[in-house]
């Protein structure tokens, strides 16, 4: 299951860097890992932070359910932290 976690990594540090201008200061990490949860916490230059969390949070939402769409594959819970 490790490599599905860390295309779920790839996947949020790929969307993300699509998103900001600063794309190399992006960062992606794992804060949890478990049999029942995945944590990934998100990272990007303060300028570029309202890119990420969108209007109304609608971009962080999307992330989250794209990750929660690829947890359920797995029978794994989930979750995005933008930090």
């Amino acid at each position: 299951m490790a490599v599905r976690n860390s295309s779920m990594r790839r996947l949020v540090e790929y969307i993300a860097q699509s998103l900001v201008d600063n794309p190399a200061a992006v960062q992606v990490r794992e804060v949890r890992n478990d049999r029942q949860a995945v944590v990934l916490e998100l990272r990007v230059a303060p300028e570029d932070y309202g890119k990420v969390i969108g209007r109304e949070g609608r971009v962080a939402k999307a992330l989250r359910t794209l990750m929660r769409a690829m947890g359920t594959r797995e029978g794994r819970h989930t979750s995005l932290k933008v930090v």
